[in-house]
């Protein structure tokens, strides 16, 4: 069976940098399941599996626009030391959730000075090139339930 929308993929993967560096695996562990076609994997590397079967390996380059986005300066705030109450001590590395007009986001505080804490809402891999060695293991129809709640249930997806 090829890779297609409301198709249930598992993979495993391999993402590197453009430094080799290693940013996640699925080494060692369980395939990653995915209902395909929902948006569940960055755009660039579910393309590149349409049409694709278990068994199938292939390496694939996703370009920023195709991953998780350019940088976007206007996602770096500062904002007051006050707007993190109940926060005793806020450090550079801290992640917090924030709830603005577009919804819930997530911001990374880059730097603390002052009264005035720096907060950085770009994904940390924004504007990055992804490498991906990927393996197919396998590929399934979707169930109808699967289908409608937009995401794999059992092994390697979601349990309600």
């Amino acid at each position: 069976m090829q890779v297609a929308d409301r198709c249930v993929v598992s993979i495993h993967y391999t993402l590197t940098n453009d430094a080799g560096e290693v940013l996640d695996s699925s080494q060692g562990g369980e395939a990653l399941a995915y209902l395909h076609g929902q948006g569940s994997i960055i755009a660039g590397l579910e393309s590149a599996l349409t049409g694709k079967q278990a068994g199938d390996k292939l390496d694939v380059r996703v370009e920023p626009a195709q991953g998780y986005g350019e940088r976007d300066e206007r996602l770096i705030q500062q904002v007051p030391r006050r707007a993190f109450q109940g926060i005793s001590e806020v450090q550079a590395g801290m992640r917090f959730q924030t709830q603005g007009a577009n919804g819930p986001s997530s911001v990374v505080v880059t730097q603390v000075a002052g009264d005035m804490v720096t907060v950085d809402g770009n994904h940390p891999l924004a504007g990055q090139s992804l490498n991906f060695n990927v393996e197919i293991a396998e590929v399934r129809e979707a169930s109808a339930e699967e289908v409608e709640h937009g995401h794999v249930h059992g092994a390697g997806g979601h349990a309600h």
